[in-house]
């Protein structure tokens, strides 16, 4: 019974077959192309029906390699696998050959797991007059949504129950707009994902001291998201107080992060969860910052620079270097310092 009612709110998978997702990512097919996949596990769960991969691949150190008897003893149907590692799998599997299974596994799951499609405008849904549809039949807004006249949507933007979209805000091509999030003051590039609860496109924290008291800098800018960007769950981003905030193309920022006004963020950058950007802060393409990481006004992140969890940086960091600590340093100067005072405190 528990499993009957488990299975009613597991996310729903697309019937398809291992010949059809060869066809459609270019991979290597060896068994029968008829093979049903009902599901996607990983290779140690997987149950017949499902696919599973075994990947070598090492694109990180987050990835971890399973012994080969996982490949081996698993109960999968269709298995994603490099050239290299078929001679392990079952031999009653079908095969799905690739160099690069950890990239064709998000496909995959993309294709298998994919929303149904969202099309039409709910009858609660507060819409004023001056909003622009470039293509209204495309479009999904769920009931209890808000959008302001002189705000603009591009086709295939879906906009769930209880977002806000204020006036002359542009949502890209295909971007989503999860429940509750809060934007204005901003321009959304295309495919873009704004997750639930997400505020952007509020005034910064920005205030002057005048005769003893704190004073509210008015903010003119905006909010200019690149495509296929991603905002976390409660996640804040400031506009900008004269000059626009910034997130280029490709960008990922996970839940609960606060980017501050004028920053401006590279293209394909990855931030943890818990990160605090404070305002003029500049980073490069492809910087990758750990868990709540802060990083003060102005300081500079270089591009393929990493900075390590719960960091506080307050010095440019040139490209490519790995910061960490507090305050932070590149880091093989903070392991010896760690290493020094490991070494005195026992001794001591």
């Amino acid at each position: 019974m528990f499993n009957i009612i488990k299975s009613l709110f597991a996310p729903a998978a697309t019937k398809t077959t291992a010949g059809k997702l060869a066809e459609k990512f270019g991979l290597e097919l060896k068994g029968n192309p008829d093979t049903v996949i009902r599901g996607v596990a990983p290779i140690a769960d997987a149950k017949p029906g499902q696919l599973a991969f075994y990947s070598t691949e090492q694109n990180s150190s987050a990835f971890k390699i399973l012994p080969i008897e996982v490949l081996e003893n698993t109960k999968a149907t269709v298995i994603l696998v490099q050239p290299e590692q078929v001679k392990h799998a079952p031999k009653s599997a079908t095969l799905l050959i690739t160099d690069t299974p950890r990239g064709n596994i998000v496909k995959i799951l993309g294709e298998i797991y994919k929303e149904k499609p969202r099309f039409g405008i709910s009858y609660y849904a507060a819409i004023e007059r001056g909003v622009f549809f470039r293509n209204k039949k495309t479009v999904y807004v769920g009931q209890y949504a808000t959008i302001e006249k002189g705000a603009v949507i591009e086709p295939d933007v879906k906009i769930y129950p209880g977002a806000f979209i204020g006036r002359n805000v542009t949502i890209g091509r295909g971007t989503i707009v999860q429940t509750g999030a809060h934007i204005e003051n901003a321009t959304i590039g295309e495919e873009c994902v704004i997750n639930a609860n997400a505020v952007i496109g509020k005034d910064g924290f920005g205030y002057t001291r005048q005769n003893g008291h704190n004073v509210f800098i008015p903010h003119v800018g905006r909010v200019v998201l690149g495509n296929r960007v991603s905002i976390g769950a409660n996640t804040c981003v400031d506009r900008g107080a004269m000059a626009d905030t910034i997130i280029g193309d490709g960008t990922k920022i996970d839940n609960l992060c606060q980017i501050a006004h004028g920053v401006i963020i590279g293209k394909e950058c990855f931030l943890a969860s818990g990160v605090g950007l404070a305002g003029g802060t500049i980073i490069g393409d492809r910087a990758l910052l750990g868990g709540h990481v802060g990083i003060a006004n102005g300081v500079k992140i270089g591009n393929d620079a990493e900075i390590g969890a719960n960091s506080g940086v307050f010095r440019n960091v040139p490209d490519g270097e790995r910061h960490m600590g507090y305050p932070a340093g590149p880091g093989t100067e903070f392991m010896r310092h760690y290493a020094w005072l490991r070494k005195h405190v026992k001794n001591g």
